[in-house]
């Protein structure tokens, strides 16, 4: 059986995975424009959501390595911002592995769906990272920070924000011209919702109620953020990994550490640990498993890195579909 014929029929998307530069899987299905039946074809630019942090933890590496920022700079040294509780002294490295403690903006734990966060304040006016701060700036630290790990949107904020006061550029300019420019991802972007460029897809929220689709337009920040957002294509990621791997972006020692587990307790085996901007699955067998992913509403995206056979595989959904089962299948047969 072909992996192509593993996949869930009923999944909507691209599927792209490849091994030393050979196609072994390339899918794609669904429509990217529902109501006008256009289909996604491998050229869709699609919404990845918290995938983009990976983007930013590169970044900020690329920074450290200029010797502009250090892993030990704190918040208070860095940024002009009114902290009021949060802690001045949070470190880069902490922002970086999810270990700040500094107020989530969307806390997981606590909230379920990422669309509550617009029912008092317009997701429309999410154009910049600073237009985020209202949502967690008065709020208390989670926790002493340093002192455990929980995944954190906010930390990833101020890192974007970081980038921006120490270039004098806004992060995702920087992140075009120092990343995206570089590695040939000259589809991938930070578009707003209400000015898309050609080839993206809608992304779908089925409503039980009334039996259809809704698009999210009114569920996710108008534009991405440090905290995510990037539209993408699966070829672009896959040009990501290899000039990442190859050491185009960052030296091979930081690579390796991006690559390593930095933070988490691997509780959950499957989610793992957390390197820089990469989840970290734990391989007693060989060299640990490296993958990023994004969920919000319409959206669910995963790719996945094995250096012990070389494989890159990228799954995307604009309808929300189950990527991460989608990614289990491929792991059951080429791992």
């Amino acid at each position: 059986m072909s992996l192509a014929e593993m996949m869930d029929k009923s999944f909507r998307g691209n599927v792209y995975i490849v091994q030393n530069h050979k196609v072994l899987c390339q899918q794609t299905s669904g429509f990217a424009d529902l109501s006008n039946e256009i289909p996604n074809t491998i050229e869709t630019r699609f919404a990845s959501a918290s995938a983009g942090k990976v983007f930013v933890a590169t970044g900020t590496l690329q920074l450290i390595e200029q010797g502009l920022i250090h892993f030990d700079d704190t918040l208070g040294k860095l940024l002009d911002i009114p902290f009021n509780q949060i802690d001045r002294d949070v470190t880069v490295k902490e922002l970086l592995t999810h270990t700040s403690g500094v107020p989530d903006y969307f806390d997981e734990s606590v909230m379920e769906e990422y669309e509550e966060l617009w029912t008092d304040y317009p997701n429309y006016k999410i154009r910049h990272n600073s237009d985020l701060l209202p949502l967690f700036i008065n709020k208390p630290m989670m926790y002493p920070k340093g002192t455990k790990f929980q995944y954190n949107n906010s930390g990833y904020v101020l890192l974007a924000m970081i980038i921006e006061k120490v270039t004098g550029m806004y992060f995702d300019q920087y992140l075009k011209e120092k990343i995206f420019d570089i590695c040939g991802m000259t589809s991938t972007g930070y578009y707003e919702l209400d000015k898309l460029p050609s080839k993206c897809a809608n992304h779908y929220i089925y409503c039980a109620d009334t039996n259809d689709y809704r698009t999210n337009i009114f569920s996710v920040d108008v534009k991405g953020t440090g905290a995510g957002g990037a539209f993408i294509t699966v070829k672009d990621i896959v040009s990501f990994w290899t000039h990442l791997l190859n050491g185009t972006l960052l030296s091979k020692s930081s690579v390796s550490d991006m690559l390593s587990k930095q933070s988490g307790n691997g509780a959950d085996r499957e989610e793992g640990y957390y390197g820089y901007g990469l989840w970290i699955i734990d391989n007693p067998d060989g060299r640990d498993i490296a993958y990023f992913q994004g969920c919000d509403p319409g959206v669910s995206f995963i790719s996945e890195y094995n250096p012990n056979n070389g494989i890159i595989s990228v799954l995307v959904s604009n309808y929300g579909d189950n990527v991460w089962k989608e990614m289990r299948k491929i792991r059951e047969a080429l791992y």
